[in-house]
């Protein structure tokens, strides 16, 4: 089994990079506050994209940059500057889409190794021995491949070219993420990282002489979803994604929470240790039950086994926890943590940090951050003490089960 492997987890804010790092990330990617294919992500500014890429450098974890919208006339001269910010601020790849961006890339940061970004459309061996010979050292392939067209291409391109699928996320109903609908609908250019997402969006079908009337097109009550897709989760399935030679393994989710980055790269780092260590045995356990703690939609495995399953779904999210709180700090069996959703004394919470599976914290007496004891913890961000005598780690995170009156995290 190929040793190389590297977990590439999203960093959609500091808090996330943070997050990544500290629960199993090999490698990161991240946006500046242009050129990137998330606007709705917080991203880095100047100052953020160095204090992170310092941050996980110290750590021995790698950061990707992604210059992948596709730019105009006008933006060309602020990003040849971000390109020397990125090479200046020690960035470790640029994830790029534009051909006439890799070339500004040869002469701005010309140090950086290229990543043929998803946006490239890597459907084939052609395309992938193409982007190698302008220059890109990895490609990041097409979300509608299977797995013997990615064998395929790793047996018809160059050894050292690098080959990166995704494994976990959101899909677009689109070609390679090539959609004009978010444009052709509000005027949100989706590549340009601005999608408003109307593919999630409840349909009904109209018949033009028939204004203001709306059939449903399937057989819901609630109307039809016809183009919300079915996340991807490739957990359960790591080693034929590795024997087809893909070496990077993709988390979607540069839009989600630090809690996300974290549960992700902890299930999807324990899952690759184990391929590591035993190709055929089956994936931790622990780790598949992670994977339905964050916020998703049904799970599938996307175009690696053939055409994904048919059936439209509801644009809800499945959820079976919420964030209780963040860990601050523990200090001789006191942990001192940040509220993010109300916990009261008497419950038992789920605590996750990096290094292995989730383990119990009973609340049985609580503290505000005077020291006077307290029932509940209802304000957002208020700092509450809890004697704790397993020592739990700073960044690690509490939770709770999902109740549906309640907030989401």
């Amino acid at each position: 089994m190929e040793k190389n492997l590297e977990l590439l987890c999203p960093a959609g804010s500091p808090e996330a990079l943070r997050a990544a790092v500290d629960f199993g990330a090999d490698a990161v990617y991240l946006a500046g506050k242009a050129f990137g294919m998330r606007t709705a992500s917080r991203n880095f500014d100047e100052a953020e994209l160095r204090a992170g890429i310092a941050y996980a450098h110290a750590r021995g974890v790698q950061v990707h940059v992604t210059c992948n919208t596709m730019p105009r006339n006008r933006e060309l001269a602020d990003l040849s500057a971000f390109l020397e910010l990125a090479a200046d601020a020690g960035a470790d790849a640029l994830i790029v889409a534009d051909p006439g961006i890799m070339e500004l890339a040869k002469a701005y940061a010309p140090e950086l190794p290229l990543h043929a970004s998803v946006q490239a459309g890597v459907t084939n061996y052609g395309t992938a021995r193409a982007l190698y010979n302008m220059g890109a050292s990895r490609v990041v392939l097409a979300r509608e491949l299977t797995l013997e067209e990615i064998a395929e291409i790793r047996a018809r391109t160059p050894a050292d070219l690098e080959l990166e699928a995704f494994v976990h996320g959101a899909v677009c109903i689109s070609e390679s993420g090539r959609c004009l609908l978010s444009y052709y609908m509000t005027g949100r250019d989706a590549a340009r990282g601005d999608c408003a997402q109307p593919c999630r969006w409840k349909y009904a079908l109209v018949e033009e002489k028939r204004p203001g009337q709306y059939f449903p097109i399937a057989d819901t009550e609630g109307g039809s979803y016809i183009l919300n897709a079915k996340d991807l989760c490739m957990a359960g399935h790591m080693p034929d994604l590795i024997r087809a030679g893909v070496t990077s393994f993709k988390i979607e989710g540069r839009a989600k929470s630090a809690y996300y980055a974290a549960v992700t790269a902890a299930a999807y780092r324990a899952v690759l240790d184990a391929c590591r260590e035993a190709p055929d045995a089956p994936p931790p356990h622990w780790a598949l039950e992670e994977l339905e703690k964050i916020s998703h939609r049904p799970y599938s495995t996307g175009f690696y086994y053939g055409n994904p399953e048919q059936e439209p779904i509801k644009g809800g999210y499945i959820r079976s926890c919420r964030l209780a709180a963040v860990v601050l700090d523990w200090q001789d069996g006191i942990l001192t943590v940040a509220q993010r959703n109300k916990f009261t004394r008497g419950q038992v919470l789920d605590c996750l940090q990096p290094g292995g599976p989730s383990f119990p914290v009973a609340v049985g007496e609580m503290f505000d951050g005077d020291g006077s004891p307290i029932d509940a913890a209802p304000h957002a961000e208020m700092t509450v003490r809890i004697p704790c005598l397993r020592p739990v780690r700073p960044g690690a995170f509490l939770r709770m089960e999902w109740e549906e009156e309640k907030a989401d995290d």
